[in-house]
């Protein structure tokens, strides 16, 4: 089985503003899930820390080598026997410019499938929890990579910190990534939707563009702890979406509301719950 390439990947997304996984390149037979199965998607997005941190530590690091690794993940999910399915990313071509995506937050794996999606359409920065900067010979990595860190314990610091660091950077030309549930719930809500990111945007002048993810295939265990909590059990049967909504202005309050609601009726046409 031929693997898709990111190159043959963004090529077909960026004609096409879609793209679909390919038959040829996925496996005929969907892999059992189980305990081999779970490490070897696991690995594919821990791998990326580790291959980031050793590249930035020899001077070698930059956005192609970290979409080429974050990418890696993907490959393995098609070779797993899963689906992926994009959408609607000609919405995100036909701006020419910085925006503030707002994304739902299911699971760690889209923090690893997004960023080859959107450096496809220009450079960004994304906001993370504080701790994430700090694994062991990464840190220099995200930062190098625009990972802007809050501590999440206090609220107005945290948001002083993306108004002035994500600020500067939209300035610079970067477009900022936001996953304004704050972290990682299987049902999407509105009661956990944060207005940081529409607030930024609408500080800075710029749109928000809506991004809704389904990657039940590997969710988060919230009953455990440390990496078991992040890498639950891994269903390859499960297909994987990132749909990609309209460019949205506005108030800070009018862009909350159309990217929740655009978000929980995509959710919802995929068959994922959500509270609104």
């Amino acid at each position: 089985m031929k693997r898709t390439t990111l190159e043959q990947f963004r090529e077909e997304l960026l004609a096409t503003g879609a793209y679909e996984t390919p038959p040829e390149r996925c496996a005929e037979k969907v892999r059992k899930p189980g305990l081999m199965t779970r490490l070897g998607m696991s690995w594919s997005i821990l791998g990326v820390f580790v291959h980031c941190g050793l590249r930035e530590h020899f001077g070698l690091l930059d956005t192609d080598k970290w979409a080429h690794f974050c990418f890696r993940a993907q490959q393995k999910a098609e070779g797993y026997g899963t689906k992926f399915h994009l959408e609607g990313w000609d919405n995100r071509k036909a701006y020419d410019g910085p925006v503030v995506y707002l994304s739902n937050h299911m699971s760690s794996l889209e923090t690893i499938l997004l960023p080859y999606v959107l450096l496809s359409y220009g450079p960004f920065c994304t906001i993370v929890k504080q701790s994430l900067s700090h694994i062991p010979g990464v840190t220099k990595a995200a930062a190098h990579m625009g990972l802007i860190p809050i501590g999440r314990a206090n609220p107005r610091e945290d948001l002083m910190t993306v108004f002035n660091v994500g600020g500067e950077r939209i300035k610079q030309g970067n477009s900022m990534l936001i996953f304004a549930q704050g972290t990682r719930v299987p049902v999407f809500a509105r009661k956990g939707w944060s207005s940081i990111g529409t607030k930024l945007a609408e500080k800075a002048g710029v749109p928000v563009v809506p991004i809704a993810v389904k990657t039940d295939m590997q969710p988060t265990r919230p009953e455990a702890k440390g990496l078991a909590k992040d890498f639950g059990p891994v269903d390859p049967s499960k297909d994987v979406r990132l749909a990609c909504g309209p460019v949205l202005t506005g108030s800070s309050r009018e862009m909350l509301q159309s990217s929740f609601d655009w978000i929980a009726t995509k959710l919802e046409s995929w068959g994922m719950p959500t509270e609104r």
